[in-house]
């Protein structure tokens, strides 16, 4: 399985090294998103089949919100550390601990808890883009 996770990992990395230029949140997407969603978030990524629950179609958010991109929906969801527990249990991982995790050891508890943040604001922004 970790194998399995490294090659994906490594293709989606090739793929990416491809583009010119590429944004934080874009870079971020690959790099935590797309394995699951998908490079282009139809929720076709490579490991998808090995989910308990297909991972959302990322492309659709907006429309399936009245036309509007739902952004701070996206943002809490990524996030995941304040999610109502009530709502059930979730396979995506928690990205506010996680990131958190890496990014206090670096910049210290707050100025982690400030680079987590705008990753996952990067995060929501590429997702936004996404739309059809």
């Amino acid at each position: 399985m970790r194998l399995l996770i490294a090659a994906t990992l490594a293709t989606l990395a090739c793929e990416a090294s491809r583009s010119q230029e590429m944004s934080y949140g874009q870079a971020e997407y690959l790099n935590s998103c797309a394995v699951c969603h998908g490079i282009d978030g139809k929720g076709d990524g490579p490991l998808r089949n090995l989910l308990v629950k297909r991972p959302a179609d990322l492309t659709h958010l907006s429309q399936r919100n009245g036309g509007t991109f739902p952004y701070s929906r996206v943002f809490a969801t990524i996030d995941g550390r304040y999610a109502v527990s009530s709502h059930g249990n979730r396979e995506m991982p928690v990205w506010g601990r996680e990131f958190l995790e890496d990014d206090a050891k670096t910049y210290g508890p707050s100025g982690g808890e400030v680079m987590t943040t705008e990753r996952i604001h990067n995060l929501a922004g590429y997702i936004a883009t996404l739309q059809h």
